[in-house]
């Protein structure tokens, strides 16, 4: 046996060790609400822990001006509603020697809505811990993942195992509501490094693609006219829905055209469906004895990598535009157009890529599978590292079930597996 071999063997015995804690951590973090926007609770609690294992600590609320020049730039609704003040990123470091690499361990503090609580079986901020799994809102997406990368950490410095470089343990906010204010603010302070990790509930897989996404309204007038005279009037609502089925059609010209077989082969049953453009919202008029005089809709459109922004966008207003050309009162009075959330381009990371590769050795070295490339239905905070600043950044998380649904949960031996491979992960990039 090396002794790197022997080194591996101390760290995961020192995980097994410590398994009872790390399940501890993850449903405490469960049992602090942080819904997006809501995030200051959790993050003084994760400052604390981190504080606790003697690293240097640092936060800082994202600052709207230092943002809005970068290009990956758009206003996410978090903010729009809440501002970020007292909305902190929290940074633990952990730093040794003087010329060696960074590795960033980056997960997002903040959860969704739980939805209706009556229909959970489990209270949704109740952290229960059942049948091998613990249950409730962002158990799996993605507060386990937080505590793996702690306890990762954790291991390594108890056995007092010399690191030459930086680990930098970051506890970022709004990835579910695109991310600006979270791990690309972070990035642009200076918190940059050499490798990420970012242990989403990847199912043991590897996420090596994040999907472009774009959050999109279209609004039509109408005339309005008292109801016992509708026929003098046009009615908004009526106009809208020819933009709806428009964009119908281009959902299905899509599906049909665009194939993405990372996702396609680890999830079967998005086999023609790995770009979707959801219809959410629609809403229109003011009165029921009025004819409307304004509709909307407002939809989310996702794609793998292979389109920019640019690319979609286009297609969407040329559909638009197409069938406006048909209709006279369109024709006269073109939709309105306008973006309302993300606009994010697709990333992936080349899968031949030495980090790549080291990390898929560990992943086997603890579960004994090779994990599969996956990844371009979602978007994810990986892309600000790959995308605008050069850093390779694999999503490597434990196995979730119900994730954004009723009674989320995550496999108790998973989130102990991810914290082996991330802390195997510290030895052999910065110890080794």
């Amino acid at each position: 046996m090396s002794s790197l071999d022997s080194v591996f063997e101390r760290v995961l015995k020192k995980v097994d060790e410590n398994r009872d804690q790390i399940i501890e951590l993850a449903s405490q973090l469960v049992q602090i609400p942080s819904v997006t926007g809501q995030e200051r609770d959790a993050q003084e609690f994760v400052k604390e822990k981190l504080a606790e294992m003697g690293l240097k600590v640092e936060t800082f609320e994202p600052n709207l001006s230092e943002l809005r020049g970068h290009p990956s730039f758009f206003e996410t609704t978090s903010y729009k509603k809440f501002g970020y003040n007292n909305r902190p990123n929290v940074i633990g470091i952990w730093e040794e020697g003087g010329d060696g690499r960074t590795l960033i361990l980056n997960g997002h503090i903040d959860v969704v809505p739980p939805g209706p609580e009556e229909e959970w079986r489990y209270d949704p901020w109740g952290g229960e811990i059942s049948n091998g799994r613990i249950y409730g809102r962002g158990s799996g997406d993605m507060k386990a993942g937080i505590a793996a990368m702690i306890y990762a950490v954790r291991a390594v410095r108890e056995l007092e195992i010399p690191i030459n470089g930086r680990v930098l343990v970051e506890s970022t906010i709004e990835e579910e509501d695109g991310g600006i204010g979270g791990a690309l603010a972070t990035l642009l302070k200076g918190y940059t490094g050499d490798f990420s990790i970012n242990p989403e509930p990847s199912g043991l897989d590897f996420w090596i693609a994040s999907a472009g996404v774009l959050y999109f309204k279209i609004r039509v007038k109408g005339r309005p006219a008292h109801a016992k005279e509708a026929h003098r009037g046009v009615n908004a609502i009526d106009k809208i829905w020819l933009i709806y089925n428009a964009l119908k059609e281009l959902n299905e010209e899509r599906q049909k055209r665009i194939k993405f077989p990372l996702a396609e082969e680890c999830e079967p049953y998005m086999k023609g469906h790995v770009t979707i453009l959801n219809i959410g919202v629609i809403s229109g008029g003011d009165w029921p004895s009025t004819v409307p005089a304004w509709a909307e809709i407002n939809c989310r459109i996702g794609w793998p990598p292979g389109e920019s922004v640019s690319d979609v966008e286009r297609q969407i207003l040329d559909k638009v535009r197409e069938v406006s050309e048909r209709d006279p009162w369109l024709k006269e009075n073109p939709p309105e157009y306008s973006i309302i959330g993300w606009r994010a381009e697709p990333s992936m990371i080349d899968t031949s890529d030495p980090f790549v590769l080291k990390l898929s050795d560990l992943a086997f070295r603890v579960t004994g599978k090779r994990p599969r490339f996956c990844g371009g239905t979602a978007g994810l905070d990986t892309r600000f590292f790959i995308n605008d600043f050069n850093i390779p950044s694999v999503g490597f998380g434990p196995i979730a079930h119900n994730i954004h649904g009723i009674n989320e949960s995550v496999e108790l031996d998973s989130i102990v597996q991810v914290t082996k491979v991330i802390a195997l992960a510290i030895v052999e990039l910065l110890a080794g």
